[in-house]
């Protein structure tokens, strides 16, 4: 059976191709790619199938001649590097077909400011919310952004410097390989007032030292370090659970709106959450717990949950603080506030305002299989209330009773001062 040939134009069109490719091209029957990239080819006679944004309808006309005609999709630069060869493969399957790369905008962007490019981080912001990439460009000290038509290079410098990042020099490289070539360098500043090409390659250089390098990582895998931007970030960067309760903004005439360190760090183990999570924190109070769930879903979402304007400013405060952009303050009363947000795959309930048998049952109703529901409660009739309602929802319950006391010195000698102890319920929805 005939392969469809995935062949990757560079910069410099026909011109970047090998003999051997070159011949390849010539000899197609029928001839797929985008509008601009056909046009590099006048004189080859195949039937040609324009490539728009529909790529399920190209994957179906490759597919209806694949064994009839001889088929070669053109790509720009490396079709397996944020390119349409991983998305063909997938539709026709790895024995279907054969990639020839050629050099992509990336290195070629790279070449031109005279950078190396194997400790960068790769990172697409094609029809992706810029918050996707926000964690990898905090912790990482060289990024290089594909760029679509609405997140522009010049929206990427706003949506940064929005969020207090400030640190980097930028490079848009445009019309690569073309008469109309163009390289910027500048702040992130400049960046934001400018309009550039729709053909452009955005890198992002860190001006600080304060990050580490990526290590060669691509979208979706951890960098190799997770050094915080000190400008946002307290001095003492965490990771995970572990934040000093001080450390936080808090309401300091009222009690009890900040969740321990002690039971935060068992509270959050138990949501078992992951970096993609959606997560729900009811009764938010200084947003301590929506915090460091941010830390571990970094590509997720949490929302802080709080009836209290003035709560919520002290949880904005907070995500300003700790640059916790994935932190979303809600002002709700739960259980009716709850309507509106995504299905989570984690709730943690620190407050009810007497409503916890209705708030259970919003949670048990909208929680993901194999979710988890983790409430802090101090009372045995709650706790009664509680494991009742998540049983009758044919959750898998777990009970730990946590008692912590922390040491203080008087003069010359310590001493534990109790802190009031607390139930910590699990509730896990079965897979």
């Amino acid at each position: 059976m005939e392969k469809v040939y995935i062949v990757g134009i560079g910069a410099e069109g026909a011109a970047s191709l090998s003999a051997g490719t070159l011949e390849l091209v010539r000899q197609a029957e029928v001839l797929v790619g985008g509008e601009r990239l056909l046009a590099m080819f006048p004189d080859v006679h195949a039937q040609k199938v324009v490539i728009r944004e529909d790529l399920a309808a190209a994957a179906k006309s490759i597919r209806e001649q694949t064994g009839n005609k001889k088929v070669v999709v053109l790509a720009s630069g490396d079709p397996g590097f944020f390119g349409i060869g991983r998305y063909l493969v997938r539709q026709l399957g790895k024995d279907a077909v054969e990639i020839v790369p050629g050099i992509s905008s990336m290195q070629l962007a790279f070449a031109r400011i005279k950078e190396s490019w194997e400790d960068a981080v790769f990172l697409s912001v094609h029809a992706r919310p810029l918050e996707d990439v926000l964690e990898s460009v905090r912790s990482s000290g060289k990024i290089c952004l594909f760029t679509d038509g609405r997140n522009t290079p010049d929206a990427v410098g706003r949506f940064l410097l929005d969020r207090g990042i400030t640190d980097f020099r930028a490079f848009v490289c445009e019309e690569l390989g073309s008469e109309k070539e163009k390289i910027f360098e500048g702040s992130l500043e400049e960046l934001s007032r400018k309009r550039f090409s729709p053909l452009n390659v955005l890198i992002l250089m860190s001006t600080s030292g304060a990050r580490s390098a990526g290590g060669g990582c691509l979208y979706g895998q951890d960098t190799a370090g997770r050094i915080q931007n000190t400008e946002c970030r307290i001095q003492d960067s965490h990771t995970g659970p572990g934040i000093p309760d001080e450390d936080f903004h808090q309401v300091r005439f009222e009690k009890g709106l900040i969740t321990k360190m002690e039971i935060r760090a068992v509270s959050l183990a138990k949501m078992g959450l992951r970096e993609d999570s959606v997560v729900w924190d009811i009764g938010a109070g200084s947003g301590a717990v929506s915090i460091e769930a941010s830390l571990v879903a970094r590509r997720g979402k949490v929302y802080a949950i709080e009836k209290e304007g003035d709560r919520l400013d002290i949880i904005r405060q907070n995500v300003e603080k700790f640059s916790a952009w994935n932190v979303i303050p809600v002002k709700a009363s739960a259980p009716e506030g709850l309507e509106s947000l995504p299905e989570p795959d984690a709730v943690f309930v620190g407050g009810s305002g007497g409503k916890i048998s209705q708030i259970l049952d919003a949670c048990c109703a909208r929680v993901k299989t194999g979710g988890r529901i983790v409430v802090n409660l101090a009372t045995i009739e709650n706790l009664s209330l509680a494991l009742s309602k998540l049983e009758e929802r044919m959750l898998n319950t777990e009970i730990v009773y946590l008692s912590a006391a922390r040491g203080s010195k008087i003069k010359d000698l310590h001493r534990l001062e109790g802190m009031n102890p607390v139930f910590v319920i699990t509730g896990k929805r079965a897979e």
